[in-house]
C-alpha cells in the first residue's frame, strides 16, 4: 500500500479526507438512527452519542478478547501493567493502553453490525462506505512508573477542513469521571476560524494550545455498546485514568465514502483482512508477537461487512 498517512497520525486503512462532503441537513425521514435533536447536537457541537450501537453482550465479548489478547487478567491488576511491546512514535498515545489488533472476528463482527453502519450512513448521507481497519484500547489506571498525561489533538490539521470522521465503540462502561476516557473542546470546534487568528504562526496544527480553554473541555461519558462519533475537526483526545480500578475499554471504528477506484489502498485492506495485518502507519506499531496471524483466523464477514472492507464493491 502506497503510505497513506507517513506525516500524519489519521488511520491510513482510507483516504486522508474525502472528496464526499460531510452531510449537511437531514429531515426525520432521512435519518436512520440519529433523532433530529442528535442531528441538531453533531452539527452544533461536532461529536453524537449513539445508544446500545451493539448490545451489551457484544460489546463485553469483545472486551473478553482483548484481555485474552493482552494477556492480562481483568481480575488481578499485578497483570496489568507491562512494559509496552513496541515503540510508539507517536508520543502522547504511550502508556495509553493501544491494543494492537486489527481485524479479529470481535472487531468485525461491531464493524458489520447493522446499528454501527446505519449511525455512519446518517452522518455522511450515503450507503456506500469503507470502514477504518483500527484497533483498540485498555486503558488502566495510573500507578507509579505507568502514568502518562491527558492530551487534546487532531488527527488531521483542521486548517484543511477535512472532510472525515472519527468513531470510538465503548466497550465498558465510562460513566465514572475518575476513570479517564473520552474528551473534547466543542467550543474550539465551532470557534476555530476566529481561535487561530491569536495563535502564533509556527503554532502545531496538531495539538492545540490549551492556555484558555481548561474550562471548556468536555467529558463525555459512554455505556457498554454506546457509539461516538465525532467530527475530524474536532479537537478531542484521552484523558489519565485516576480511578483506583477502573479500565476504560474501547474500539476505535469509523467510516467514510468507499473509494473503490483505488485499487492499491481495495487490495491492501483486503491483505490486512485476510493476512491479520496492521496499517503500521505514523501511530500504529503493530503487535511484534504477530498473535493476530498465529492465532486466530480470518474474521468471517457478512455481506454487509465485505462491503465495508472492499471485497465486494457497492
Amino acid at each position: 500500500m502506497e503510505n497513506q498517512h507517513q506525516d500524519i497520525p489519521g488511520n491510513p486503512s482510507t483516504a486522508k479526507s474525502s472528496t464526499v462532503k460531510l452531510r449537511q441537513t437531514a429531515s426525520p425521514d432521512t435519518l436512520r438512527v440519529l433523532a433530529m435533536e442528535q442531528w441538531d447536537f453533531w452539527r452544533e457541537n461536532g461529536y453524537v452519542v449513539v445508544k446500545q450501537a451493539v448490545s451489551r453482550q457484544q460489546a463485553q465479548q469483545t472486551a473478553d478478547f482483548l484481555w485474552e489478547f493482552e494477556d492480562k487478567d481483568p481480575d488481578d491488576p499485578a497483570t496489568w501493567y507491562t512494559a509496552p511491546r513496541a515503540e510508539m512514535k507517536m508520543k502522547e498515545l504511550a502508556g495509553t493502553g493501544m491494543v494492537e489488533v486489527y481485524n479479529h472476528q470481535h472487531l468485525w463482527n461491531n464493524r458489520q453490525a447493522r446499528r454501527v453502519y446505519d449511525a455512519f450512513v446518517d452522518i455522511w448521507g450515503t450507503e456506500r462506505l469503507w470502514v477504518t481497519i483500527d484497533r483498540a484500547n485498555l486503558n488502566f489506571p495510573i500507578r507509579p512508573g505507568y502514568a502518562y498525561k491527558g492530551f487534546i489533538h487532531w488527527d488531521y490539521d483542521p486548517d484543511t477542513k477535512p472532510q472525515n470522521v472519527q468513531g470510538v465503540l465503548a466497550l465498558a462502561d465510562q460513566t465514572d469521571p475518575n476513570m479517564g476516557g473520552f474528551q473534547c473542546i466543542p467550543w474550539l470546534y465551532r470557534n476555530y476560524d476566529s481561535w487561530k487568528l491569536a495563535q502564533p504562526t509556527d503554532r502545531d496544527h496538531f495539538q492545540p494550545d490549551l492556555t484558555g480553554l481548561e474550562d471548556k473541555i468536555v467529558k463525555v461519558p459512554l455505556e457498554a455498546g454506546d457509539l461516538l462519533i465525532f467530527n475530524s475537526s474536532e479537537p478531542h483526545g484521552i484523558r489519565p485514568n485516576h480511578s483506583q480500578d477502573k479500565v476504560r475499554i474501547a474500539q476505535y471504528i469509523s467510516m467514510m465514502p468507499a473509494q473503490e477506484d483505488n485499487e492499491d489502498l481495495r487490495q491492501w485492506r483486503i491483505r490486512s483482512w485476510r493476512e491479520r495485518q496492521a496499517p503500521e502507519g505514523y501511530a500504529f506499531p503493530g503487535d511484534p508477537r504477530g498473535w493476530e496471524r498465529t492465532r486466530y483466523g480470518t474474521a468471517k464477514l457478512s455481506e454487509l461487512g465485505e462491503k465495508l472492507l472492499g471485497l465486494r464493491k457497492w
